[in-house]
């Protein structure tokens, strides 16, 4: 019997927690091994098959004062993992994803599991941001081997002296056998021709306040403009369904339908085979709809706090939000952060998508490069094989 704990939090964390899940189950029956899987994620990880010991999807933040309400639920959780361990042992962890929290989490079973295999999967992007200096990084100290998901993920850690395997991104396993238009279409009710608009607002509650107001209204105003335009917003969480409904209420606007969390998993390749345009937040979001042909705007805020204590007392430095942005070393989708995000400047943005289009095909041959840098299908399923590798070796 393998026993694993799978760590990881927020929405998206859930996701590839849950495709990781299926792909150790195909890679332990192919080997003959008895698996057992204990999660900290969500219920899609739970779903998968694994223990789920904490729903920890909605506990995601970003920012230093978003993040301290999340402090004690984390110290409570680092405490309940503790004492598993000490009554049944791990033969090996897995990270993914959720910085903070699994940095905190890692360091803590080094310290207390000194021959513990711990991997991290989908780790912090600290090739693309840097604090300070960006000389250092935390992960090399209770890692023992990385699965990087980007080529300059994995030289950024290979070149600090990790154990790094570069698998490539899994969202390629999950961009295959995809609705034409007019199926997606179909499927979800919509008018053939009529434009269509995604909002991709939020996976964490703070995106809510930050971003789903400024998207809404930048909706609204493009309706004026396009009058039969078509706007669809799927909620990560159920929780998010009546603030996303209130939200689009408050700016007006019409055509609109919110996809609830229950459906909007299966629905995700028909909504983005339908689209026109996205405009959301930058994340893992961004690349889904870069590999589906998805025109997108992007922005971002936090906090004041959060930005000026960033800024000018950590010296954060980043050159790109966006990951398409990051990986093709260019800005090809338009990003709006802090004040730079308001309605007006999203549909400045948007139009330029929409009526011409010699703007969307140069979007759209930015994409096709991009989908290079990314690897090869069978990511989750080598990564894996790579985990199982490490711990029964």
């Amino acid at each position: 019997m393998v026993r694993l704990l799978i760590s990881t939090g927020e929405v998206s964390g859930d996701l590839q927690g849950s495709l990781l899940i299926d792909a150790l189950r195909r890679e332990a029956s192919r080997r003959g091994i008895s698996l057992e899987l204990l999660a900290l994620g969500g219920v899609r990880m739970q779903k998968a098959g694994a223990e789920l010991l904490e729903d920890t999807a909605p506990m995601g933040a970003i920012g230093l004062w978003e993040a301290i309400p999340l402090i004690l639920p984390t110290l409570r959780l680092q405490a309940r993992v503790d004492r598993m361990l000490r009554s049944s042992p791990l033969d090996g962890v897995v990270l993914i994803d959720y910085v903070g929290a699994n940095v905190r989490l890692g360091r803590k079973l080094r310290k207390q599991h000194a021959k513990l295999p711990i991997t991290y999967y989908i780790a912090p992007q600290e090739w693309a941001w840097r604090f300070g200096d960006g000389s250092t990084t935390e992960l090399l100290g209770f890692t023992d081997r990385i699965l990087a998901i980007f080529p300059a993920e994995a030289e950024f850690y290979s070149s600090r002296g990790a154990d790094v395997t570069w698998v490539g991104h899994p969202l390629l396993d999950s961009v295959r056998d995809l609705p034409d238009r007019q199926e997606a279409r179909s499927r979800l009710g919509l008018a053939p021709d009529a434009p269509v608009l995604l909002l991709l607002p939020a996976s964490r509650p703070q995106e809510l306040k930050y971003l789903m107001p400024h998207l809404a209204e930048a909706a609204a105003q493009l309706q004026v403009r396009f009058p039969g335009l078509q706007v669809l917003v799927p909620a990560g969480l159920k929780r998010f369904e009546q603030p996303l409904e209130e939200a689009l209420k408050r700016a007006g606007v019409q055509q609109a339908r919110v996809i609830g969390a229950g459906e909007a998993d299966g629905l995700k390749k028909s909504l983005f085979a339908a689209a026109d345009l996205a405009l959301g937040k930058s994340g893992t979001v961004n690349l889904e709809l870069a590999l589906q042909g998805v025109p997108q705007v992007v922005g971002y805020r936090v906090s004041r706090v959060t930005a000026f204590v960033a800024k000018h007392l950590l010296r954060f430095q980043v050159d790109h939000i966006s990951p398409v942005n990051l990986l093709l070393k260019e800005r090809l989708v338009p990003e709006l952060l802090q004040d730079q995000l308001t309605a007006e400047a999203l549909v400045a943005e948007a139009l330029p998508l929409l009526e011409q289009a010699s703007v969307r095909q140069r979007m759209l041959d930015g994409y096709d490069r991009l989908r290079a840098t990314l690897g090869q299908p069978g990511v989750t399923d080598r990564a894996a094989a790579a985990i199982l590798d490490q711990v029964t070796a």
